[in-house]
């Protein structure tokens, strides 16, 4: 009886968790093709990181270095609508620099920095349209 209760759990676990990856994997795919192209022709290249958290009515804060004279993309996504995912980039001091929320939650955005910069980028899930879930970004320069 305690094995079959164990192994219950264990099963029940594996799935929650399998369930969370095969949902930030397909995020991902969606985050990616933002960076490849757009609608404007441009591509751009990841940096190489992918910024993952599962949120549950959270934020969650990641530390990059922008360097100057470079065109950057930032993307994020949290499901199948463009606008579930809110990014916010702040410096050091928590100064916001850019907020996603003034462009009704867009999924990406394109900026140049003029010098090196350490920023601080916030993500979160819109309350209004996703309490929990899997959110992904990405970090791209102009090819």
């Amino acid at each position: 009886m305690k094995k079959g209760i164990i192994l219950g759990l264990i099963f029940a676990a594996f799935t929650v968790f399998s369930t969370k990856a095969q949902d930030c994997d397909s995020i991902y795919r969606v985050v990616e093709s933002y960076l490849v192209t757009s609608d404007d022709g441009r591509s751009f290249v990841s940096d190489g990181q992918v910024y993952t958290a599962f949120l549950d009515n959270e934020k969650a804060e990641f530390n990059t270095t922008l360097y100057g004279n470079t065109v950057y993309r930032i993307a994020a996504s949290a499901g199948i609508k463009d606008d579930y995912a809110i990014f916010t980039i702040k410096d050091m001091e928590d100064n916001i620099l850019f907020t996603n929320k003034d462009q009704l939650n867009s999924p990406y955005w394109d900026f140049k920095v003029q010098n090196s910069i350490p920023v601080k980028v916030q993500t979160e899930l819109d309350t209004n349209k996703k309490i929990t879930g899997c959110i992904v970004m990405m970090i791209g320069f102009l090819k």
